[in-house]
């Protein structure tokens, strides 16, 4: 069975994308095993002060934040970091050629409770002779060379795309190493499956509400079939559940707080995502277009979100 290295090496990625893809997987790998400690190493909680948004900050979002940007900084093909936990960018190796953004700890409200949680990452090839500024960071969706996210449920794996179609890997602990485990994920063609938060469904637009509506339905509605509902919490579950057998996610605008225009952001969370959808056959738009076609205006900005089986995103939009 090949593992990661063997994977990127027989592939057309460039050598130093590889150093950068590999310097972020070990470096979630050592997030991995301290997720494993959790209370005996002290790690779980609250760290007591707020992230640029507004969020309470865990623990080990700090920690796992703290984790990637000094191994990435250390990593001479990195130019720039920029990350959810950190209110600006940070500059690295004016001679780098890449950028990367993730959030260190997708669905951290997990954490306390050893439910499932997760890195996801996006990765942009950029130069330049000066520090990079936030400015130099604003590039399209379309434009990554890779984007993925780790997973540390049951069994830790690493989902990835170089833009050569997406592959899952597993962590084989014995051999300190992802492995191989599915190759070429293609997502079904149609689903019964869908994810939201229903606890904001008073707060929906009456396009999502009559979705979502005609979803609960069922057989007795329009869709002349039966849905079922899943939640993780988490970004990377419900994207997972999609990747390994399809189903359609959705995080709509809504008027709880009308001024933003999703919780999701744009340049760590949907366009990751979005990336690997598409190359597994699937889709991902706002409510108005496709994201990897959104021209970012701050590194932190927020998108509404609906992805993955092709099909069922139509439909969804037709509303």
């Amino acid at each position: 069975m090949q593992n990661l290295s063997d994977v990127l090496a027989s592939s057309s990625t460039p050598k130093t994308l590889q150093t950068v893809l590999t310097v972020t997987t070990d470096t979630c790998i050592a997030i991995s095993d301290a997720l494993k400690q959790g209370s005996l190493a002290g790690i779980l909680g609250m760290a007591g002060n707020e992230n640029v948004q507004g969020e309470e900050q865990k623990k080990l979002d700090v920690i796992s934040n703290d984790m990637l940007k000094d191994a990435l900084a250390a990593c001479s093909a990195v130019r720039a970091i920029a990350s959810e936990e950190e209110d600006y960018i940070v500059p690295a190796n004016t001679n780098g050629e890449y950028f990367i953004a993730f959030d260190p700890l997708d669905g951290s409200s997990n954490i306390d409770i050893n439910a499932m949680v997760g890195t996801i990452f996006s990765i942009y090839h950029q130069t330049g002779n000066k520090p990079a500024t936030e400015a130099d960071f604003l590039i399209p969706g379309k434009e990554q060379v890779a984007a993925g996210y780790v997973l540390y449920g049951p069994s830790t794996m690493l989902v990835l795309t170089t833009g050569e179609g997406v592959n899952m890997f597993t962590y084989d602990p014995t051999k300190q190493v992802f492995t191989l485990t599915h190759e070429n994920i293609q997502i079904p063609k149609e689903t019964q499956e869908f994810a939201i938060n229903m606890s904001n469904q008073r707060f929906w637009s009456d396009s999502i509400q009559n979705y979502v509506n005609d979803l609960v339905k069922g057989k007795d509605g329009s869709r002349d079939k039966n849905f079922n509902m899943r939640w993780v919490a988490a970004m990377v579950g419900d994207v997972h559940r999609i990747l390994c057998r399809g189903g359609v996610f959705l995080y709509p605008w809504d008027n709880k707080d009308p001024a933003k225009a999703g919780k999701l952001r744009l340049m760590y969370e949907a366009n990751p995502m979005a990336m690997l959808l598409e190359q597994a056959g699937g889709k991902a738009h706002t409510h108005t277009q496709r994201i990897l076609d959104i021209q970012p205006e701050a590194i932190h900005q927020r998108v509404a979100v609906i992805l993955g089986v092709a099909n069922e995103v139509d439909k969804c939009l037709s509303y």
